[in-house]
């Protein structure tokens, strides 16, 4: 197969410039934040720039390369007090958390528009920390996204952090009406500097005001819009959503895997829905380094050496959509990733997807090359 890399020449030139720039005035010395009457104001930010490619995909999908993401984040903290915090994405059109934060003996409070507690991968990893350029097919489908509400979280016992929520009305973008209650609860049997044991579990129940129900996925690339499998509109009373989640990090090796279930209560008289999905990865750090893990999340590699930190990855992953006369489809796919980080500012990532999908008797299995230049402060 022929992979073609032609790209928006302008589009590129003005990404690669700011991609560039940007780094090099932070390691200079940019301020991001500073502090007054012990209360600090800052921003945050990530951009990332894209490129996806297929192949054996029978013209299903176009060629891209675009911003993936363009946001930046304003918000004043003072630790052990409070954290206000609103981000932007400027590429989506679309807020992200804005929310104020209360950390308080009887655990932390934090009302306003937020992530949803099921599914890891989005709950957990900020979008500048993801492993791959793209979370598991699981995830994608499975996931609720934002929503506005509080939710209460207390890491007091040892070893244990427990978060309950709720939520209620529209989100930021006047979308996704309707009520929302969730769980979560993490424990870390074991948790040094070296070796890192996670188990967690997740649940919630969703009612819409649409009375509408749906799960899909992209096939591991962004900057498409098509998916290969969908079950469609489905007349829903509520959307339930379980999630199991293990993670293992000794050192520079990490295992880890989640174990996601969307089940749509319908209406009397029609069918219900059941769907899973899975996946499990391995990432190891060639130059020898230790991911970080703190508040139940590994988060990026930090160099330790000027050439930067590498690490590379593989991930399986698996995605029913099959439930009775529902035929939503199935995806299934290995992902081989890597990853270059240097510094504290500049990831670049490359991953190469081999996909097989079936969906009403039809099936196709495009590959898919990605790649990004992601700058983060």
């Amino acid at each position: 197969m022929t992979f073609c890399f032609a790209a928006h020449p302008r589009r590129l030139v003005i990404a690669v410039a700011l991609l560039l720039v940007t780094p090099v005035a932070l390691a200079a010395g940019v301020p991001t934040s500073f502090t007054a009457g012990g209360v600090e104001y800052g921003a945050k930010g990530t951009l990332q720039y894209d490129v996806n490619r297929f192949g054996d995909d029978a013209g299903r999908f176009e060629d891209a390369d675009d911003w993936r993401r363009q946001e930046l984040y304003l918000f004043a903290r003072k630790k052990g007090s409070f954290e206000l915090t609103a981000g932007y994405d400027f590429e989506a059109e679309t807020w992200g958390d804005a929310y104020l934060k209360l950390e308080t003996a009887a655990g932390d409070f934090r009302g306003g528009q937020q992530k949803t507690l099921v599914g890891w991968e989005d709950y957990g990893y900020g979008t500048s920390s993801t492993i791959y350029l793209e979370r598991s097919a699981a995830e994608n489908a499975f996931y609720q996204g934002r929503r506005v509400g509080l939710e209460w979280t207390w890491n007091k016992l040892k070893n244990w952090r427990f978060a309950l929520a709720g939520y209620s009305g529209p989100d930021l973008e006047d979308e996704n009406e309707g009520t929302t209650f969730a769980g979560r609860v993490v424990h870390t049997p074991i948790a040094d500097d070296t070796r890192v044991l996670h188990l967690g579990a997740s649940a919630s129940r969703e009612r819409r005001d649409d009375g509408i129900a749906r799960f899909r996925a992209r096939p591991n690339a962004a900057l498409t819009d098509v998916r290969l499998v969908d079950t469609g509109r489905m007349a829903s009373d509520a959307i339930d959503r379980v999630g199991l989640e293990a993670a293992w990090r000794d050192g520079p090796l990490l295992l880890q895997a989640e174990y996601l279930v969307g089940h749509n209560d319908a209406p009397s008289g029609r069918p219900d829905f059941d769907g899973r999905g899975w996946y499990a990865l391995a990432s190891w750090a060639l130059t020898g380094e230790t991911r970080p893990y703190a508040n139940a999340v590994f988060g990026n590699l930090k160099p330790t050496r000027d050439a930067g930190a590498v690490d590379v990855q593989l991930r399986y992953a698996d995605l029913d959509l099959d439930d009775g006369v529902i035929r939503g489809g199935r995806q299934r796919d290995w992902t081989l990733g890597a990853n270059w980080y240097w510094g504290k500012h500049l990831k670049l990532q490359a991953n190469y997807v081999w996909l097989r999908t079936e969906r009403a008797g039809v099936t196709l299995d495009p590959e898919i090359f990605e790649a990004r230049v992601q700058v983060a402060f």
